[in-house]
């Protein structure tokens, strides 16, 4: 079990729109993070970045389920995110479960990689495109 992972989770999950002065703890100047819908590289376009998704969402939380590091300084956490936002699924609580890769060295990650369905996430809660992509996923089961 690696403390550096249970301890970014821990940290990582309390961040919100109001201490986003905490990245610099957690990554390193120049991280590049990446996920299904956005890619940035360096602390600053992260902050721009998190601001504009805490900025836009509500009730954004992350519950950790698993901290699985693979070697000295690499790593997997699994998770479950869990938000809403008035223009998806009638504001009502959407849930996705994900796994986030991490690097890291001298305590801050170096790169972060988020895996999860963004269809899921965002796409099947807009109004005519999720209908078409719950449709074809049924078809498709």
């Amino acid at each position: 079990m690696s403390e550096f992972l249970r301890d970014f989770a821990k940290r990582f999950a309390a961040l919100d729109k109001n201490n986003l002065n905490r990245l610099p703890e957690l990554y390193s100047y120049d991280v590049a993070f990446a996920d299904p819908i956005h890619q940035v590289n360096g602390l600053s376009d992260l902050h721009v970045y998190f601001a504009e998704l805490y900025a836009n969402v509500q009730n954004l939380k992350f519950d950790f389920h698993a901290f699985d590091q693979v070697r000295e300084g690499k790593g997997y956490l699994r998770w479950t995110m869990s938000y809403s936002h008035p223009r998806l699924n009638s504001g009502k609580v959407i849930q996705v479960q994900g796994c986030s890769h991490l690097l890291w060295s001298d305590n801050k990650v170096f790169q972060h990689r988020d895996f999860f369905d963004a269809g899921a996430m965002l796409y099947e809660h807009l109004p005519i495109i999720g209908r078409a992509i719950r449709w074809l996923k049924g078809r498709l089961a």
